[in-house]
């Protein structure tokens, strides 16, 4: 996604709320007069977003001046004052709620991924996310995933290839639909999802680089892992092993203790709660 499609997917966040103008600031608020304004945290979390915030204030009006005081990913208390904004008053309340938004749910997304990375810590395992992100919020919650200090999955169906099971239904089986994907650019790794022992074997044996064990049983997963590693005693390459399915916070360090190299959750980005952040008028 480009920066200026970015730019455009706020444009209409904008449009949406804005429409063809406040009319209740128009009325109250003299249209020469500025004020300054301050973000607080009314709640502990993790700081993520304050680039778009940037952003929506810079489309609504390039004079309005930010100050941040806090770095992307810092450790927020209940009470700090996040940004300083000085400007045009109705340009602050204009750009108000469609920035405290887009605020409040990245920084979500970056509280509940570090809860997840922390739940893992010492373990190599990488907390991943998925495609179940809102339309048009893609970009801004996969940032959050990463400022929190999980990994993107791909970003979008045409940066990956990943079999899933309608693929291998279609194409008619695993190993069929590995084969088929081999026809890729040879730099292009090929994903397969598997959801038993069975369909994992057929998956190495016909030279999946990344394999997900969807929705398996915690033994599954770990007879899973020993195969992998027997396996790459006769294989020059690295085959990863993604546990995906079912992941949350009371799970998540028994599914990283199997041995898997990454596991996967959508929950991430579409189960989390957004963080309690104002906008005061000082």
């Amino acid at each position: 996604m480009t920066n200026e499609l970015l730019k455009e997917i706020i444009r209409l966040a904008i449009f949406e709320d804005i429409g063809h103008g406040d009319i209740t600031s128009q009325l109250v608020i003299p249209d020469d007069m500025e004020a300054k304004a301050h973000i607080i945290a009314k709640q502990d979390f993790i700081l993520a977003g304050m680039p778009f915030v940037k952003e929506v204030f810079n489309i609504i009006d390039p004079g309005v001046h930010m100050k941040v005081f806090f770095n992307e990913g810092a450790a927020i208390k209940k009470g700090d004052v996040i940004a300083e904004l000085i400007g045009n008053g109705r340009s602050l309340l204009a750009g108000e709620r469609v920035s405290l938004n887009i605020l409040q749910h990245i920084s979500g997304i970056a509280t509940l991924t570090r809860t997840y990375v922390e739940k893992v810590e010492g373990l190599p395992v990488k907390i991943a996310d998925t495609r179940k992100t809102a339309p048009g919020m893609r970009l801004m919650e996969k940032y959050g995933v990463g400022i929190g200090g999980g990994v993107n999955h791909r970003f979008g169906l045409y940066d990956g290839i990943l079999i899933k099971d309608n693929h291998i239904k279609i194409a008619g089986g695993v190993r069929k639909a590995i084969a088929l994907a081999k026809k890729a650019h040879h730099l292009l790794k090929i994903e397969v999802e598997v959801k038993n022992i069975d369909e994992l074997n057929e998956a190495l044996n016909a030279g999946a680089d990344v394999i997900m064990l969807d929705n398996m049983p915690m033994s599954d997963m770990k007879e899973a892992v020993k195969i992998r590693n027997s396996k790459l005693g006769l294989q020059n390459y690295t085959i990863l092993l993604e546990a995906s399915g079912n992941v949350n916070l009371e799970n998540v360090r028994s599914i990283a203790e199997t041995g898997v190299d990454i596991i996967s959750s959508g929950s991430l980005t579409h189960s989390a709660t957004a963080v309690d952040i104002s906008m005061k008028i000082m």
